[in-house]
């Protein structure tokens, strides 16, 4: 097939860190970068440098299953056709428990090493290192979607029915709580590894009210109502990612093998309902942007240009804010649906 790009899979963009801005700031291997599988180990605690600045590596998507990853045009790093090859994915954990993936790259002509986090890494802040996984060949770099549901999620439609989400289509009617019946707007799709920070989060039958087990991306936020006047935060109506749920017994991260994430998106932020219980859509704004991959940034400015959203009114629950009782006292005591 020939190089040029009318025939080539578009480009795709991702933020990487030089790998000497991200080190080794209490452990074994004191002072060193991050990097390959090999000269990482478990339990060390690394920090990004406070003045560190991420660079865009823009990527040609590859054409064939196990064709090497090019660096394209646009990019800040290297000069397109550089080879660039994925090192490990490596799972660290904040000080509040929260996991982040980053993928270590080879840029085979500089042969420099760079460090890719899959969400947002803080400076002034210590990330314990607690998994290495030398196997990243299968990562496609920037299919990161920060609000997903898996294959096989049942949507609510208007009347009840009921839909598998892979099976929903642009113009779709979709029951949302706030707004009624709303055609769906978009529908994007990543196949990702479910591994570290990328792996789904499970909810299992009936912890939330729901019919059945739910899995969603770490990040994806569940709307709770909550009756009586003992409420977490104060407020009746919250939002809570999936991840602060997580207590390792009725809602746990599920890794090994692929997850297909499906993303829906409404000419608003909306609260639909996945499985019988309220979860929202995806929330367009310049940071969500950021995070898709170049070929869905492009088409979604093309589709709906200027789109932006405002956020749903009910209220952000973190970690912190749920407290020492914590996400258990959201679950449905009897844990049935």
């Amino acid at each position: 097939m020939s190089d040029d790009p009318v025939h080539r899979p578009p480009s795709q963009g991702v933020h990487a860190f030089a790998c000497g801005a991200i080190r080794v700031a209490v452990g074994a291997n004191l002072g060193d970068p991050i990097g390959a599988a090999d000269d990482c180990l478990p339990g060390d605690i690394y920090r990004l440098k406070p003045e560190a600045r991420a660079r865009r590596l823009v990527l040609n998507r590859p054409r064939t299953p196990g064709e090497a990853q090019t660096i394209a045009p646009g990019s800040a790093i290297g000069a397109p056709g550089d080879r660039v090859w994925p090192l490990a994915i490596l799972t660290l954990l904040s000080p509040e428990g929260e996991r982040l993936a980053i993928v270590t790259l080879w840029h085979e002509a500089s042969t420099t090493t760079f460090a890719l986090p899959l969400s947002p890494m803080l400076p002034h802040t210590d990330y314990t290192l607690v998994s290495v996984d030398p196997d990243a060949g299968g990562v496609r770099l920037a299919d990161v979607i920060s609000v997903s549901f898996a294959a096989g999620t049942l949507i609510t439609l208007p009347g009840g029915r009921q839909s598998r989400i892979e099976a929903l289509a642009a113009g779709d009617a979709v029951l949302t709580r706030d707004s009624g019946p709303q055609p769906l707007r978009w529908i994007a799709k990543a196949t990702l590894r479910a591994a570290g920070g990328l792996a789904p989060v499970v909810i299992s039958a009936g912890t939330l009210g729901n019919s059945a087990d739910l899995v969603v991306s770490p990040h994806h936020r569940l709307f709770i109502y909550q009756r009586g006047a003992r409420r977490l935060t104060g407020a009746a109506e919250i939002l809570v990612q999936a991840k602060h749920l997580v207590d390792g017994d009725r809602v746990w991260r599920r890794e090994g093998g692929f997850v297909d994430y499906y993303s829906l998106i409404f000419d608003r932020h909306e609260i639909i309902y996945a499985e019988g219980i309220p979860a929202e859509s995806l929330m367009i704004t310049d940071e969500t942007v950021r995070h898709l991959s170049d070929e869905l940034a492009d088409e979604l400015h093309s589709r709906f240009p200027g789109l932006r959203h405002s956020p749903h009114f009910a209220r952000e629950a973190g970690r912190g804010t749920l407290g020492e009782a914590g996400a258990a006292a959201l679950f449905r005591k009897d844990g049935g649906a």
